[in-house]
């Protein structure tokens, strides 16, 4: 049985579009630990797609979408943002041991964020919110993607391997 896309509020489907973003990133960890590229490498992409998505992407929905609704599933994913938040901010202590699986938590961190925000919380928010709500996030939104335009392309398999 195939899935059908989600069809998401034009007002608020920029943001599904950056979560696209969210699981190529993931994707691009798990293909570095299973290439066994360098530990820094893959924590500089981190630090970097934190620095020019995440923080940006998280702040676009919690400011504007999911400012009008304060209930347990908003409360959830704002939770969730501030656990990843935490978890990359600690990347950078030293002396931390199993890099790989700790990349490895991430990106299922991320991954199950993503995953609650499409099936669960922006759901929940199309019905919870009005129309007029919608289209003021909408106007709000900062209209262009977020691109990954990371240099270091360690996650495609290099033929030295």
């Amino acid at each position: 049985m195939e899935k059908k896309p989600i069809k998401r509020n034009e007002n608020i489907a920029k943001l599904s579009r950056d979560h696209h973003a969210s699981l190529l990133f993931c994707w691009k960890i798990r293909q570095g630990v299973k290439y066994h590229v360098e530990t820094e490498r893959m924590v500089d992409y981190v630090k970097y797609f934190w620095e020019h998505h995440f923080s940006i992407h998280f702040k676009e929905e919690e400011q504007f979408l999911f400012a009008p609704l304060k209930d347990e599933v908003v409360q959830k994913g704002i939770d969730e943002h501030q656990e990843i938040k935490t978890f990359i901010d600690n990347l950078s202590v030293e002396g931390m041991e199993n890099w790989n699986d700790i990349l490895l938590e991430l990106a299922e961190m991320v991954d199950h964020h993503v995953r609650y925000e499409e099936r669960v919380l922006f759901p929940h928010l199309e019905k919870s919110l009005s129309k007029d709500q919608l289209e003021s996030i909408g106007q709000q939104i900062i209209s262009e993607p977020l691109t990954d335009d990371y240099e270091d392309q360690f996650w495609i398999k290099s033929s030295s391997i």
